[in-house]
């Protein structure tokens, strides 16, 4: 069965590229989206509103599980950040690489499922992550995230659905920052930001 979690060519589904696009501030973004790769087809709502609340940043970001790689070109380009971008799906990898060249935005693009080949340590790190993978995957990602954020300057951005178990993210996140606070919360959806 495909998901689009998966690392496996052989689960995915017939390729079938398509371009959308995507207006922030003053800068339209295309997109190439496709089969297999989370959102085909369109700009997930619970992304655009992370993208939407996420307030200027500076310095390093991670978009971990990139997908076709919206989030972290947008916020990156509209902010001069120096973008990574993470995931565990060959087709989004490949993806998140082309629109980030056809945006004009540099990334280094890396084959992880979730931390596992990240070192490196980030000033941001933002996150729409899969559901459907299981709630002790996201929570790892929490833990692990926490890791790889800059002491003293580090922000995790994470958008969730109340009835996907915001509640119980935002007991977790409190749990390993000390700190979580909804800055968007309407129709179900939060938007999550702990410092470290």
């Amino acid at each position: 069965m495909s998901h689009y979690f998966s690392r496996s060519d052989d689960e995915l589904a017939k390729s079938k590229p398509q371009l959308i696009s995507y207006s922030f501030g003053k800068n339209t973004y295309r997109f190439v989206t496709d089969t297999s790769v989370f959102s085909y087809g369109k700009m997930d709502v619970a992304t655009d509103i992370l993208i939407q609340n996420i307030p200027p940043l500076k310095g390093t970001l991670l978009d971990l599980g990139c997908g076709y790689g919206a989030l972290g070109i947008v916020v990156a380009k509209e902010y001069g950040l120096t973008l990574t971008q993470a995931d565990i799906n060959p087709r989004a990898l490949q993806l998140a690489i082309e629109n980030a060249d056809q945006n004009g935005v540099a990334s280094t693009v890396v084959d992880s499922d979730a931390f596992s080949r990240i070192d490196d340590v980030f000033n941001t790190i933002a996150m729409n992550p899969p559901i459907h993978a299981g709630k002790n995957l996201i929570f790892s990602m929490y833990e692990s995230a926490w890791k790889h954020l800059h002491q003293d300057s580090g922000a995790l951005y994470v958008v969730i659905q109340k009835k996907h178990g915001a509640e119980s993210s935002i007991n977790r996140i409190k749990e390993i920052f000390g700190n979580c606070q909804s800055i968007y919360k309407k129709k179900g959806l939060y938007v999550l930001q702990a410092y470290k």
